[in-house]
């Protein structure tokens, strides 16, 4: 997959910060899944425990909580909103969430303005009920026409894509088993072209 080296390490941060809140939640911290596959057979999954969250449980092409795509690095930044950041090329800065989203959403700014959020845990989900773990074919069961399985320029690499205007639902495979492990949205002109073309630089 051609992913920005960056967004491959933050999610490896993400998900081994996560992996101990599996299994030491309350029963009712575990998500509710759609899909024909009960969850007792699905791969595990790193799950954000739901105790403690007070943000919205959704991730929608318009962002969540404080992170709008369009937002300002700048104003997130004074308003404590950004974690840490990391500089990439091309005036793409990555950055991590605070407060109840730490260790959910990765960010990415591009001349100082946020096109692209993500995750890859569970929840948050879509607003269509789409979230990371789930297979490509339930994907399509809840999308239907609304979304198709796109490949990237090198064929080396499948996702589902979500046409919503000028901005997108992109839900990449997992690097070491079936299904969805990447969940992002935002600026098609960025999160679909990263994945068709690769990063820049």
């Amino acid at each position: 997959m051609n992913r920005p080296s960056i967004l491959l390490t933050t999610a490896a941060l993400a998900l081994g910060t996560l992996v101990p809140l599996v299994g030491t939640g309350p029963a009712s911290a575990a998500p509710v899944l759609s899909g024909s596959a009960p969850a007792s057979t699905r791969a595990p999954i790193a799950v954000a425990a739901v105790t403690g969250h007070s943000h919205p449980q959704v991730l929608g092409v318009g962002g969540a909580g404080a992170y709008r795509i369009g937002a300002s690095l700048a104003a997130l930044t004074a308003a404590g909103h950004i974690d840490w950041t990391a500089s990439s090329c091309g005036g793409v800065v990555h950055a991590g969430a605070t407060g109840s989203w730490a260790g959910v959403l990765i960010l990415a700014f591009r001349d100082g303005r946020l096109v692209e959020v993500g995750t890859a845990t569970a929840p948050p989900r879509s607003p269509a009920g789409a979230t990371v773990g789930m297979s490509f074919d339930e994907l399509e069961a809840i999308y239907g026409r609304r979304g198709s399985l796109i490949r990237n320029d090198a064929g080396d690499a499948e996702a589902y894509l979500v046409r919503v205007g000028s901005r997108v639902e992109l839900f990449t495979g997992h690097p070491i088993r079936p299904g969805v492990g990447y969940f992002q949205v935002g600026a098609a002109s960025f999160v679909e072209r990263n994945f068709r073309q690769g990063a820049s630089c």
